[in-house]
């Protein structure tokens, strides 16, 4: 006899009232179905649609409602509480919140994601019996992968992180459209599970996009010539970085290219802001 299915929409048949509830049968397995979770004009015998997930005091039990998120599916699910060394809780649209394990969340838990982000999961039953929600996949994203047209290209575009590497960060576009994004093209990481809004700057032949989210260089010039004035005043007007500077400490410190520094160094030079003398460059004195 086949066991039940965790995470799985199961037919089952109204076999009795009971207090509180129904119990539901399947061949010879019985579930409980509480009053809350039944539906509207439940009757004895009838044949209905449920949702099985396993509850501490009741062991199986069932509910008439069907989440998208299921052990064949995926869906988005709403972060509803972080727990450190845990992992996070998702809502999947029924009564029981389900637990994303930090084994499946990023190793940084700086890129956690945070109450109110969404998780595309699916579930899974782990070896100790337990029902868990498991983000997607790479692997997963590609299979089902949603073409780009070509017309994509330079238009903004909404979209949620559903996977962080060293490489960068994978998205999943409201067009349902697979997105990258590096680390060249963000002023910081996104957290997994975080809605950002960027610009896509390539359309790839296998159909998938790459996206920036750093302003077009003309709007940015400006953005990243007040971060260099307000380092320069955190640190006494002066700083040891100039146009010759390493790309890699720039970077790790200002969070743009050296092509970008350079830029807004040249801005701010030629708006008489700073100067640059033996490897410093330095807050200009304004003249009294």
């Amino acid at each position: 006899m086949k066991k039940l299915k965790l995470g799985s929409i199961q037919k089952m048949t109204v076999e009795k009232k009971i207090a509180e509830g129904f119990v539901l049968k399947h061949d010879d397995h019985e579930v409980f179905l509480s009053d809350e979770e039944a539906p509207d004009n439940i009757e004895l015998n009838e044949q209905i649609d449920v949702f099985l997930y396993n509850d501490k005091k009741r062991g199986i039990v069932a509910t008439s409602t069907l989440p998208d998120a299921t052990l064949d599916s995926y869906d988005w699910g709403e972060v509803t509480e972080v727990v450190k060394n845990l992992g996070v809780f998702v809502d999947i649209g029924i009564e029981k919140e389900m637990l994303v394990s930090k084994d499946d969340l990023p190793y940084m838990e700086k890129v956690w994601p945070q109450v109110g982000d969404m998780l595309f999961v699916s579930l899974e039953e782990d070896k100790k019996g337990r029902l868990l929600a498991k983000p997607i996949k790479e692997g997963e994203v590609m299979e089902d992968l949603e073409a780009a047209p070509k017309e994509l290209l330079h238009k903004e575009t909404v979209a949620r992180v559903y996977g962080t590497t060293k490489a960068g960060s994978f998205v999943l576009t409201e067009e349902g459209h697979r997105g990258f994004i590096h680390p060249t093209e963000r002023k910081q990481e996104p957290r997994l599970g975080e809605t950002v809004n960027g610009r896509i700057i390539d359309v790839k032949e296998d159909g998938t996009v790459n996206i920036s989210l750093r302003p077009l260089k003309q709007d940015s010039m400006s953005e990243d010539a007040d971060a260099i004035l307000e380092y320069l005043e955190r640190n006494g007007g002066e700083m040891a970085f100039h146009d010759k500077s390493d790309p890699d400490e720039i970077r790790n410190t200002f969070s743009i290219s050296k092509a970008a520094f350079k830029r807004a160094l040249g801005m701010l030079m030629k708006a008489g802001k700073i100067e640059q003398k033996d490897g410093i460059t330095s807050l200009k004195q304004k003249k009294q």
